[in-house]
């Protein structure tokens, strides 16, 4: 392949963004952060012409594929009659009407513009539903960038500390101690040292934040009965619990995983795929919760929330993902599983231990151990050989196969058997070049998660 106008670029991109990129996941990009210009369905092209089947998704946002033709549609009749009315525009009623319909948790919505906005406001509500200041929250989960928040989400370099209280570790520079004071940190599927903590602490803790499935780092399942305690501890302590939805919202199940685990949050935070593409995010919740906002006993604002171009995009998607029982995304799960069947057949051959899972909508892959533990949370997947990883990417990225620098792939209701197909003969094709001397040595460049700290 050939990246020349990329590289060209980004050279340019580097004199007037810093590291020419604006989101610091972009800067692993392979062989340097490349350009797109058209994307259609399952497929992206970027400007030296190379064409890609797409896991990647925009990390998530496109699971009715690139350029979907409902929310494009919808975008084209919305933006001859205005952007932005700084006011209400009745779409906005009618994909809340839409939300409160799929969503087990949902009483009440108010939109933001980025999941990062829907947690920061879904903490504030929470903080002042109770009185109460702790917020706990789990290693590896990512709920945005924002200070409060953005502490011991995966750094694959960084010190972990004894389970019972975790080392605490900043996402950046420029984030102090005294912002994360509020916070309890904790493994992930430890119910019994939740418990712990909730005896201790549960008086002081105004919430519990937590993703249902960890999809930002290993794709790993709660255990069973996690979910159930979390929901159980939360009523017996009067706190509330909040599941951040940004990823398995309308992806694992169009009501997320709060309807896949049949375990009902007093919040839920979204966004990506909810608004077809577009920049939309929202916080659902319980009425008694979310009524705070009506008068602004929890203040919250933003001049571009609920704009009337993202919000004709998102009515378009909930329509679409939603309609005939969600048969449509059906489709992505069909084509995912056999992704994860073929996967798993190859792994049985390769010389390296390649470990496939997921769940419905979502493939994890990743060089393993054979004597391994289970993943069950941010430090058991430790294991994961990020080094081998790295060059599975980018073996397949010769081939035309576009995945997560993470080793999540995401299956669009756009990807066909014959994409499967397709990738799997890449995948084929770069497990016979990889050898055990893969494991531990291949080059991992610079890590989206900052330097060790």
């Amino acid at each position: 392949m050939d990246f020349d106008k990329s590289a060209e670029y980004h050279e340019r991109a580097q004199r007037v963004i810093p590291g020419g990129v604006c989101s610091q996941v972009r800067a692993t990009a392979i062989p340097c952060p490349l350009y797109y210009e058209r994307g259609e369905g399952s497929h992206l092209w970027d400007v030296d012409g190379n064409e890609y089947i797409d896991y990647v998704l925009g990390q998530g946002p496109m699971i009715l594929g690139n350029s979907p033709r409902p929310v494009i549609e919808a975008v084209k009749q919305q933006v001859e009659k205005g952007f932005v009315y700084a006011a209400q525009s009745k779409n906005e009623v009618l994909a809340a009407e839409k939300i409160c319909e799929y969503y087990p948790s949902a009483e009440r919505v108010r939109w933001a513009s980025t999941g990062s906005e829907a947690v920061h406001c879904a903490l504030r509500l929470a903080r002042s539903a109770t009185g109460r200041r702790k917020i706990v929250r789990f290693e590896g989960h990512y709920h945005g960038w924002m200070d409060p928040i953005a502490w011991n989400h995966p750094n694959p370099h960084a010190e972990l500390g004894p389970r019972e209280k975790p080392t605490l570790r900043r996402c950046s520079e420029g984030q102090f101690p005294e912002e994360a004071s509020n916070l309890i940190i904790l493994p992930w599927n430890d119910l019994t040292l939740l418990e712990k903590v909730f005896a201790d602490q549960g008086q002081d803790i105004a919430a519990v934040i937590t993703e249902p499935i960890m999809f930002n780092w290993g794709a790993i399942e709660p255990l069973p009965g996690y979910l159930e305690g979390m929901r159980r501890l939360c009523d017996e302590h009067g706190s509330i619990l909040i599941f951040d939805e940004v990823i398995t919202g309308f992806r694992v199940s169009v009501g997320g995983g709060q309807e896949l685990y049949g375990v009902t949050p007093d919040l839920t935070t979204l966004a990506k795929t909810l608004g077809g593409g577009l920049v939309a995010g929202a916080v659902a919740g319980k009425a008694k919760y979310m009524e705070r906002l009506a008068d602004g006993t929890a203040f919250h604002g933003g001049t571009m929330n609920s704009n009337p171009v993202c919000m004709a995009a998102t009515l378009a998607f909930l329509e679409t993902i939603g309609a005939n029982g969600g048969a449509e995304l059906v489709k992505a799960h069909t084509s995912a599983i056999s992704l994860m069947e073929g996967m798993r057949e190859l792994a049985l051959k390769a010389p390296l231990p390649l470990s496939v899972r997921g769940v419905p909508g979502v493939v994890y892959a990743a060089f393993i151990p054979e004597d391994a533990e289970p993943f069950v949370d941010y430090r058991s997947s430790l294991t994961a050989d990020l080094a081998a990883g790295d060059r599975f990417r980018r073996e397949l990225h010769e081939r035309g196969i576009r995945i997560t620098e993470r080793g999540i792939w995401f299956v669009s209701t756009a990807h066909t058997q014959e994409d499967v197909e397709t990738t799997l003969e890449a995948v084929a094709g770069a497990l016979e070049v990889m050898t055990e001397e893969d494991l531990e040595c291949a080059h991992v460049p610079f890590s989206v998660f900052g330097k060790d700290r």
